[in-house]
């Protein structure tokens, strides 16, 4: 795993439709409606957060994660309309030895079901597999949420099988998670079906 690709400056990805780029201060108001939304966050480990200065504090721990090089959170934004925040994407739990990550993403609910965390995880698979070098993603997901097990799915994610309540989350105590997998081989298998280099 290169992570001085990660961590040397802020990594921009873009695809046709979105690019992931930081998050900054001036999304404050996007930002808070994302983390105020009880339904965005009822299959997370997160609580939702209803104080605007909590979450421009939590902007400035983006930063910090970062610097600590322990996560990377990603804005995600629609290239014709390139300060309008839709989304966040995130990677985390980086595991040199194993060389593997963990992903997490959630989008504003004004976008859902219109394929943004299908192209945002997509363009970031790419960027952790060919650019970083990673050999493994994973995604920690609990079992009624169909919704992000699709876009997993679209993008080549096998499941992997079920963790029964191993893990306790923010709000909803002890969960079941469901763990999806990818590999750079099954990636690369994909591609070259796709004729995509």
């Amino acid at each position: 795993m290169n992570v001085d690709v990660l961590f040397n400056q802020f990594p921009i990805l873009k695809s046709d439709r979105v690019t992931l780029k930081k998050i900054e201060e001036q999304h404050l108001d996007e930002v808070f409606e994302i983390y105020s939304n009880d339904h965005v966050f009822a299959y997370c480990g997160i609580i939702p957060k209803h104080n605007k200065a909590t979450v421009k504090n939590m902007i400035g721990h983006f930063e910090r994660d970062y610097l600590k090089k322990s996560r990377i959170k990603w804005g995600i934004f629609a290239n014709d309309n390139p300060d309008h925040l839709l989304g966040i994407i995130e990677a985390f739990d980086f595991h040199q030895k194993v060389n593997m990550v963990t992903i997490g993403y959630f989008l504003s609910e004004a976008h859902w079901g219109k394929g943004i965390a299908t192209e945002a995880v997509n363009i970031l698979l790419h960027f952790l597999f060919m650019d970083v070098n990673v050999n493994r993603i994973q995604a920690e997901v609990m079992p009624p949420n169909e919704t992000s097990k699709k876009v997993l799915l679209k993008n080549g994610f096998m499941k992997e099988g079920t963790l029964r309540q191993a893990t306790l989350w923010s709000g909803k105590g002890i969960v079941d998670l469901e763990i999806y997998g990818m590999l750079k081989e099954d990636y690369q298998t994909l591609m070259s079906m796709q004729g995509v280099r």
